[in-house]
């Protein structure tokens, strides 16, 4: 039994290991400050300046980027408005 459990860690730190985005990693500064690798950075073509909301997940924080309201414009382009819900028709 510690054989095959010792087998699926293994495994299981193999595969981790060939993943890209967890091979990137930044450490917390004395003044609680985190840079974020180049790799990511380009990947992600993030820019200086930019602002991130900070989501709490399952025991960690997904780091997402805030969009411009310029970025906004035109995505409910083509939307369907008939049958809209509004208040009237709540419980």
């Amino acid at each position: 039994m510690k054989q095959v459990r010792a087998r699926v860690i293994h495994a299981l730190l193999r595969s981790i290991r060939r993943r890209p985005d967890i091979s990137d990693s930044a450490t917390l500064s004395s003044k609680y400050q985190i840079s974020i690798p180049k790799a990511v950075r380009a990947r992600q073509n993030w820019r200086a300046g930019q602002v991130f909301a900070f989501v709490p997940r399952d025991g960690g924080v997904m780091l997402a980027p805030v969009p411009d309201a310029a970025d906004l414009k035109g995505i409910a382009r083509g939307a369907i408005v008939e049958d809209v819900r509004d208040q009237t028709d709540r419980f």
